[in-house]
């Protein structure tokens, strides 16, 4: 196995899911500010059948409105 290409391919992954989410969450935060706290509550789900891969990873987004 390339570990450097390995690595490589996982960041351009990672990339593409960071910013894809970013735009995401900020376009319904901007939908639905009147309606939200001061913190949301969200998740994300990381799965690959082929790696038998199944993780929730959940946190907090402060936000001033």
């Amino acid at each position: 196995m390339n570990e450097e290409k390995l690595n490589i391919s996982i960041r351009k992954f990672l990339k593409n899911v960071g910013i894809t989410s970013q735009r995401k969450i900020e376009e319904k935060i901007r939908g639905n500010s009147r309606n939200l706290s001061k913190k949301i509550k969200i998740s994300a789900n990381l799965v690959s059948e082929e790696l038998d891969l199944n993780e929730k990873i959940e946190g907090e987004i402060d936000i001033e409105i």
